[in-house]
C-alpha cells in the first residue's frame, strides 16, 4: 500500500482542511480523477484520507470544522478498511456489489462493538462519497451495507459512575487527576475538552469555562461547581490546565480506581455521571442537555433512564 507514481503529489496541507480542500479543487476533472484512481489502485492511506477529508471538508454537514475526534476516527476507519482490502482483493474502483456487506459481516464476526462497526461504516461511506466525487468510481458498495442492530439498549451500556465511585475516586486522586475528575463529572465535558482546555478558557471568578472546540467545532460556555473551582484553584498556572494525552489519562484513571477498589469505567461515564445527577437533582432534561451541549434533547433522554430508581426502589420491598 505504497505510492509509487513519482507525479502523484500527495495533495494535503497539515491542520489546514480546507487548504486540503482546495488542493483538490485547484486540480483539472481530469487530473483529480487520475490522481484519485491511482491512489485507489495502490491503496494509498494518505492520498485516500487526503481525498476524504477534502471532500467531507466541502459536502458534510461539519464543513471544514470537522472534529478531531471524527477525522481520527474516519482515518482509522479508512486504514482498517484498506487493509482489508490488500487482504481480500476489495477493489476500489469496480468493487463487487456485495462487498460491502461482506466487509461489514467481516467486522461482526471478530466481535467488534457494534457502535465501532457504524463508525467503520461511516468512514466507508465517506471514502466512497469522496471517490465518486472524484470521478474514481460510480459504485457505492456501503450504500445498502447494514450492521446488525445493537440489541443492548443504550442504558444497559456505558454505564455512569455513582456517586460513591466518584468520592472514592476523587479521594484517591492527585490535584491534576482531581480536577480532570471534576472537568468530567461535574463540568460534563469530554475528555478531549478536558484535555485541550487553557487558562485563557476558564473564568473563575465568573464561575464559567468555555469549550472552544467541541463536538463538530461547536462552542459552548459551562458553568463550574464551587467544588470543581476549588480543585482548579491549586494547579500550576501552565499553559495547558490538564494537558497530556488521552491515553495517559486513561492508565491514569485505571491505576485510581485500583487504589479506590473502585470499578473502572473509562473517562467517559463521568459525562454520563454529570447528566445523570442533573436529571435527578432537577428533573429537567433541558438543564442537562443545556449543561452537556446536547444539540438535540433526545440524545439526553438516556440521562433520564440512568436516573429514574423508581422501579428498583418498588421491587427492593417484593
Amino acid at each position: 500500500m505504497t505510492t509509487s507514481d513519482p507525479n502523484l503529489a500527495l495533495v494535503r496541507f497539515q491542520g489546514d482542511a480546507l487548504a486540503a480542500a482546495r488542493g483538490w479543487t485547484d486540480l483539472t476533472s481530469e487530473e483529480r480523477r487520475r490522481r484519485a484512481i491511482v491512489a485507489a489502485q495502490q491503496l494509498d492511506p494518505e492520498l485516500l484520507w487526503s481525498l476524504t477529508e477534502a471532500h467531507t471538508s466541502l459536502y458534510g454537514s461539519a464543513g471544514a470544522g470537522l472534529s478531531a475526534r471524527t477525522a481520527r476516527a474516519y482515518r482509522e476507519g479508512i486504514g482498517k478498511l484498506l487493509q482489508h482490502a490488500d487482504r481480500t482483493g476489495f477493489s476500489l474502483i469496480r468493487p463487487e456489489r456485495d462487498a460491502g456487506a461482506l466487509y461489514i459481516r467481516s467486522l461482526e464476526v471478530t466481535g467488534l462493538a457494534p457502535s465501532s462497526i457504524r463508525v467503520q461504516l461511516a468512514a466507508a461511506r465517506a471514502l466512497f462519497r469522496a471517490l465518486r466525487w472524484a470521478g474514481a468510481t460510480a459504485l457505492d458498495p456501503f450504500s445498502d451495507a447494514r450492521p446488525v442492530q445493537d440489541k443492548t439498549a443504550p442504558w444497559d451500556k456505558r454505564q455512569p459512575y455513582t456517586d460513591h465511585e466518584v468520592q472514592a475516586l476523587l479521594k484517591m486522586a492527585a490535584p491534576r487527576d482531581r480536577a480532570l475528575i471534576l472537568l468530567c463529572a461535574h463540568g460534563g465535558l469530554r475528555i478531549e475538552e478536558a484535555l485541550q482546555l487553557t487558562w485563557n478558557d476558564l473564568d473563575l471568578p465568573g464561575g464559567v469555562l468555555t469549550v472552544q472546540h467541541g463536538k463538530g467545532d461547536k462552542t459552548r460556555r459551562v458553568t463550574l461547581t464551587r467544588t470543581l473551582i476549588a480543585a482548579l484553584q491549586v494547579l500550576p498556572r501552565a499553559e495547558a490546565v490538564i494537558g497530556g494525552t488521552q491515553t495517559a489519562a486513561r492508565q491514569r484513571l485505571q491505576v485510581i480506581a485500583k487504589r479506590a477498589e473502585t470499578r473502572y469505567r473509562g473517562w467517559h461515564a463521568f459525562r454520563h455521571y454529570a447528566g445523570t445527577r442533573l436529571v435527578r437533582q432537577t428533573g429537567s432534561l433541558e438543564y442537562a442537555a443545556r449543561h452537556l451541549g446536547h444539540s438535540s434533547i433526545e440524545t439526553t433522554r438516556i440521562y433520564a433512564k440512568w436516573s429514574d430508581q423508581a422501579l428498583d426502589e418498588a421491587l427492593a420491598g417484593w
